[in-house]
């Protein structure tokens, strides 16, 4: 096993395709086809699957290519600190639900850097890929929530990917809305009030079962659905619309202002907000700092 056969190997991963990776490593076809089976045939692994319309990475393959991506990335480091004579680029990536206190302190964790050189990452997206992200060590840390309903599913994908969940914080499920809503001004409201209303939620793509779904209450029906995959189309409108969404009710001032008022759902649910890891994986001096933002951001709202 050659380091150079890791980086094929990831290549072809994060392209999709042999042919693609083949070309963005300016290596020709047949080469890098034998190169990923010769290293399949010493580690006695299937990293991918083939078929008429393409690859698939196998599940041995994906915890294989997470344990990859560390071996690549740290020899980077030691190439750039002892061959290169660089400055060493700090990396740290995080995926996590559409949550405002996790961008929030993302930036803080950007603010606080010193180091002329970092490459970091906040991906914002399905519940699906944030976990995938942590369990193939794409990302070091991921934010995703549980409630009663989605609980079994969700730690059983967990425990499958090797991964921890701990918990954040806990909170009472609360209705975002605009301040031109009809029900702004109320100190609460029900399931019967939302009657009629559109609803927002997050667009899952394939994995779009209720089980990852992340707005609680998610097999419910509604008369009225719009679905988007991002945190600003979400914002838009309910600030232009009567529409609403399901969340822990988490919302930094400067993101709400006076534009987007939370209200509680009268519900007997809780929210149960925590950070998945690798079993694996020893989190690195980044990724413990921007927990112990996460977690002092989160101390602040919740006490607010």
């Amino acid at each position: 096993m050659t380091l150079q056969q890791l980086k094929y190997v990831i290549a072809v991963a994060d392209k999709g395709s042999i042919t693609e990776a083949a070309k963005s490593l300016f290596i020709a076809q047949p080469s890098l086809s034998a190169a990923v089976r010769d290293l399949e045939e010493e580690i006695a692994t299937e990293i991918f699957s083939r078929n008429s319309r393409g690859i698939l990475i196998t599940p041995e393959g994906a915890e294989f290519l997470g344990y990859a991506r560390q071996v690549v990335q740290q020899a980077a480091l030691i190439e750039d600190k002892y061959i290169a004579r660089q400055a060493v680029k700090k990396r740290f990536a995080v995926s996590t639900q559409h949550y405002s206190f996790t961008s929030s302190a993302f930036v803080e964790l950007v603010r606080a850097q010193t180091s002329d050189a970092y490459e970091f990452i906040l991906r914002e997206g399905k519940t699906y890929d944030t976990i995938a992200d942590v369990k193939n060590l794409r990302s070091e840390l991921g934010v995703i929530y549980v409630c009663n309903f989605n609980e079994v599913v969700i730690r059983k994908t967990l425990r499958e990917a090797n991964l921890t969940f701990s918990e954040l914080f806990a909170a009472k499920p609360h209705i975002f809305i605009g301040r031109g809503n009809p029900l702004a001004g109320r100190s609460s409201v029900t399931l019967e009030d939302l009657k009629g209303l559109p609803c927002l939620t997050y667009e899952q793509g394939e994995q779009n079962a209720f089980y990852f779904s992340e707005e609680i209450l998610s097999t419910l029906n509604h008369d009225k659905s719009i679905k988007v995959t991002d945190k600003s189309s979400i914002i838009d409108l309910m600030c232009g619309t009567d529409a609403y969404t399901i969340s822990s009710g988490m919302c930094p001032a400067y993101l709400r202002g006076d534009e987007i008022i939370s209200i509680p759902l009268d519900v007997d649910e809780v929210i149960r907000i925590g950070v998945i890891a690798h079993k694996d994986y020893k989190l690195t001096p980044l990724g413990e700092q921007y927990l112990e933002i996460l977690h002092r951001i989160v101390g602040g709202m919740t006490e607010n």
